[in-house]
């Protein structure tokens, strides 16, 4: 069964601004989706639709077997969201917040607590701190609880870990995995590429269109090119310096280092690679082969296309 279905859907902002063009993927139920790409590329505007506060230009969408435009008041009932900016009560408590969400939901906190109980544990000592005073990732464990508390059978989480430290992040991730256990299907989008391992499947997104739906691990084994990471003194002049390279090559910035996918084999290339950085002056260091990361592939991906 599918939890989300989209086909052909566009949103066009002030008929000119077009945010989605021709997207198409399903979920499947019990599934943790992840929309990954950049600020920018649509993520936000694909969630807004699924949530019913946004209509789409034209295309479709259904949540939970309904449609997004003509089920909208059904679908608010079915499905949990967390917005991508903390959209709590800043100056209600953290358990108030939890009961003003469970009332307005129908439903009771002891319902089901049993759901939320390992996010509630880490929330009971600050559950008389106004909402507004909590750190990034508690906000979000806040958050999160609220939109858990009507046991929804569709989660829809936008860019949840935007702004929380990395440990916080990773104990998100945690919780994820335990509320796919308990049945409930996940939709979750990060401009993070390193989370993107974590979801069942990944659709990568890029200036509102679709470049790559698969498994992480299949995205990263369809890699094209022979990749290695080398280190130089100056990145971004070592950049300028390679578009004299006649060999064809792809070459970005990563941290502190230069990564370099080659499309031919490397025992032909690498000599003739070497040979230039002496030429050029170019000092480096560590020229050694990588495993790519997602980060990798969307970059692929967005520059072979």
């Amino acid at each position: 069964m599918k939890a989300i279905e989209i086909e052909n859907l566009n949103k066009i902002y002030n008929n000119r601004v077009q945010a989605l063009s021709d997207v198409s993927f399903y979920v499947s139920e019990g599934e943790v989706f992840g929309l990954v790409g950049p600020d920018g590329g649509g993520k936000s505007t694909i969630f807004n639709i699924l949530a019913t506060l946004l209509l789409p230009t034209s295309g479709q969408a259904s949540v939970l077997s309904r449609d997004v435009v003509n089920d909208a008041k059904i679908i608010r009932q079915l499905i949990g969201y967390l917005p991508g900016v903390f959209s709590l009560y800043p100056d209600l408590t953290v358990e108030e917040n939890l009961i003003f969400f469970a009332t307005m939901y129908k439903s009771r906190i002891k319902d089901n607590l049993p759901l939320i109980r390992p996010i509630w544990k880490q929330l009971v000592p600050f559950k008389d701190r106004r909402a507004g005073k909590l750190s990034g990732g508690m906000k979000q464990k806040l958050a999160l609880c609220c939109a858990l508390i009507h046991k929804p059978a569709l989660l829809l989480l936008d860019e949840p870990t935007t702004g929380v430290d990395p440990v916080s992040r990773a104990e998100f991730w945690d919780i994820l995995t335990n509320i796919q256990k308990q049945g409930i299907t996940v939709l979750v989008s990060t401009p993070y590429m390193d989370e993107a391992t974590r979801c069942d499947r990944i659709a990568l997104i890029q200036e509102g269109k679709i470049i790559k739906i698969d498994t992480p691990t299949n995205i990263m084994e369809a890699y094209r090119g022979f990749l290695y990471t080398i280190k130089v003194e100056n990145v971004f002049s070592v950049m300028e310096k390679l578009k004299e390279f006649d060999f064809p090559c792809n070459y970005y910035p990563y941290g502190q280092e230069l990564h370099i996918a080659f499309y031919e084999a490397p025992e032909i290339v690498l000599q003739k690679f070497c040979s230039f950085l002496r030429e050029q002056n170019i000092k480096f260091e560590e020229l050694s082969p990588i495993q790519p990361t997602i980060e990798d592939c969307f970059i692929e991906l967005v520059k072979l296309k």
